[in-house]
């Protein structure tokens, strides 16, 4: 079985580090972007307030069972409210999930995993799942696991040694899910895709000045293309169990996940396929301190300029209008948003 490396689409830009994980959930989710909030916003505690649209209110528009699940408290990162107004039709968290198999401090990701496979074949319906996994969570202290098959050698303190030795057993673990899950989906004769992201980059402390890697222990936010996709990217898998992987996706915001979930699953859809679709042609990663596009090249302080790329303005103005306005654009984008929420907006 391929590693998650070798299995790799590409990769997400993620627009945080070392932790604010609801940050990155909430542009996968909805298609938007966290570039076009202030410094410092956490949407999910600050601005979810009413439905909003988002994949789980697109996938059940199209007949698809759509639940969260995560082997944590409901309260945290106010999921339970912000996943109800994504639409969501449940949200499994730890007060409503079996009691699951801890390894180290948190439930085992392989536990999880045969939790997400006993939920689905018990589904006759097609679903969407969105899991947030809780093992490879930090801190990454020495002897998490009784048992780690995992050695670091080289010249670093012992206690760099021992971080890096417990977090790189957790990723041997997440391998070993993954392919626990990619066998069960072979086994189906219904298309099943699996996406498969990092939300940052994990916080290591010391073992990233100690190693050379970043000057800190915690990632610029400003900088050269290069410097922050070192210190911002994170792993991509898209897999179909009918198609295999989809390579050369290149590095994108988590934003654009959703266009690629649709693109992959064949749908098309005004605002995913459509309007963001039109955005991905030029831009691959939209950051609050920087643009690139699909050639590569970079655009740094772009908010500050006086003149805003009419795309950008207006995926601005639409997400503006969504979260905060009068929301002029449900019927013409969200339709399946406005069906499932009849009367709730008002």
């Amino acid at each position: 079985m391929p590693t998650i490396r070798e299995m790799q689409s590409g990769n997400v830009f993620s627009p945080e580090f070392g932790g604010m994980t609801a940050n990155v959930r909430f542009e996968a989710l909805t298609g938007f972007s966290n570039a076009f909030l202030p410094y410092g916003s956490i949407p999910y505690q600050q601005y979810i307030r009413n439905p909003i649209p988002s994949l789980a209110t697109f996938f059940r528009g199209e007949g698809y069972v759509s639940r969260a699940v995560h082997p944590f408290q409901k309260w945290f990162w106010n999921r339970s409210a912000v996943y109800k107004a994504f639409g969501f039709e449940q949200f499994r968290s730890e007060e409503n999930l079996p009691v699951m198999q801890k390894r180290g401090i948190f439930a085992s990701d392989e536990s999880l995993t045969k939790e997400i496979i006993r939920q689905a074949d018990q589904l006759r319906d097609p679903f969407f799942f969105f899991t947030v996994t809780l093992q490879g969570h930090g801190p990454y202290e020495a002897n998490r696991y009784a048992k780690n098959t995992i050695k670091v050698e080289g010249n670093l303190p012992a206690v760099d040694k021992q971080v890096l030795e417990t977090y790189a057993q957790g990723i041997k673990e997440a391998d070993d899910s993954l392919k626990m899950l990619m066998d069960w989906a072979k086994e189906r004769d219904r298309e099943t895709i699996i996406v498969l992201f990092g939300d940052h980059l994990p916080p290591l402390n010391t073992v990233y000045p100690n190693t050379g890697f970043m000057n800190d222990v915690t990632a610029s936010r400003k900088g050269s293309l290069e410097q922050m996709k070192a210190q911002h990217e994170t792993p991509l898998v898209v897999w179909s169990n009918k198609t295999g992987p989809v390579k050369d996706i290149g590095t994108i915001s988590p934003a654009f996940l959703s266009y690629q979930i649709l693109k992959q699953g064949g749908f098309e859809h005004p605002y995913y396929t459509g309007f963001l679709g039109n955005i991905f042609d030029k831009y691959r990663i939209i950051d609050r301190y920087m643009l690139v596009d699909t050639a590569g090249k970079e655009t740094a302080a772009w908010g500050r300029q006086k003149a805003i790329p009419p795309l950008i303005r207006d995926y601005r103005f639409l997400q503006h209008d969504m979260m905060f306005g009068q929301r002029y654009g449900t019927d013409r984008f969200f339709q399946s948003h406005a069906d499932l929420f009849a009367g709730a907006m008002q």
